[in-house]
């Protein structure tokens, strides 16, 4: 009886407690009458429950008008801007159902305060969702196969021309190694231990997942320099020039980080200079090609060359 009381009194401080001045003796008294059905407590056995409390938790005692103690309940979990950042985060996935952020978003509100709840009511919305039901429980497996250094094998979709989605099953040999949110989607990336060769597939078009055999250790995905443009592995690495304009100079900062150096374009005044380490993919062309005449690549002159080649085929075939 004695730890049920203390257990919601700490339900109650943690709920309407958190806010100064806090509660006092008597509220938290009356508090256990309409939500127990435990014996009337005095007030010194209150105190003394409050005390014990305060070993454990983080309480803040102090004296008002009259004598008069107040008790608050001082968190050392998320602060309640890091728990809106959370709902919010929630909010806006648009990997979620409506149901499945209800559920998480209640149990966010059961660490807050009533007064706390009623600030969490505005939260962000998607103008578009596509929810996946499946994502979280492939995620959830997938973390797990990692942690037991297992293999993993699963069916694989891709789209028909209809937009139909097809899988297909096979064994992979494959080693789950990470996951990657990469452009609003999530990629578990891995290893063949057999041949190095590093694989990457999108998990949300992955299902029927089975666990392999355990392996000894993880192979290590091989590094990737510079910045990433492509989540399906870089053929190589190389020091990128590209003359772009000038309203383009807040996107390069953003596409690629800290290592990017940008300075004038002597020649063209309305224009700057980006240099930077970049992983080259198959999709690099078509990453450039994105920002139309307002982005020209310079160096290295023999990937300035094989673009140059497929804008001439692509031109070819607007010709006549």
């Amino acid at each position: 009886m004695e730890s049920e009381r203390i257990i919601l009194i700490q339900q109650y401080l943690s709920r309407y407690a958190v806010e100064p001045p806090g509660v006092t003796i008597k509220q938290v008294r009356e508090y256990i009458r309409e939500n127990s059905n435990l014996t009337d407590a005095s007030v010194q056995t209150i105190r003394r429950d409050l005390e014990a409390l305060s070993m454990l938790e983080d309480i803040r005692i102090t004296n008002g008008a009259h004598n008069t103690a107040y008790y608050q309940y001082v968190s050392g979990g998320f602060t309640f801007n890091e728990i809106r950042f959370l709902v919010d985060s929630v909010s806006i996935n648009k990997f979620l159902s409506d149901g499945a952020k209800q559920k998480l978003i209640k149990k966010f509100e059961g660490l807050c305060s009533e007064q706390q709840i009623r600030m969490l009511i505005s939260r962000i919305h998607l103008t578009h969702q596509t929810p996946s039901s499946d994502l979280l429980n492939n995620l959830d497996i997938i973390h797990r196969m990692i942690a037991e250094k297992r293999r993993i094998n699963f069916e694989y979709g891709k789209n028909d021309l209809r937009g139909e989605m097809h899988y297909q099953y096979k064994d992979r040999n494959f080693v789950p190694a990470e996951v990657v949110y990469f452009e609003n989607r999530f990629y578990l990336r891995g290893v063949n231990p057999e041949t190095g060769e590093p694989r990457t597939y999108r998990i949300d078009r992955m299902r029927r997942i089975k666990e392999g055999e355990q392996v000894k250790k993880v192979p290590k995905l091989p590094k990737q320099e510079g910045a990433v443009l492509d989540m399906f592995g870089a053929e190589r690495q190389a020091d990128i020039v590209l003359r772009v304009k000038r309203t383009l100079v807040d996107e390069m900062q953003e596409q690629f980080g800290r290592n990017v150096n940008i300075r004038d374009d002597a020649e063209h005044a309305d224009c700057v200079l980006v240099r930077a380490r970049v992983g080259i993919s198959r999709n690099f062309t078509s990453w450039v090609l994105r920002y139309g005449g307002d982005a020209e690549l310079l160096e290295p002159a023999d990937l300035r060359e094989e673009m140059r080649e497929k804008l001439a085929a692509l031109l070819g075939k607007y010709q006549g």
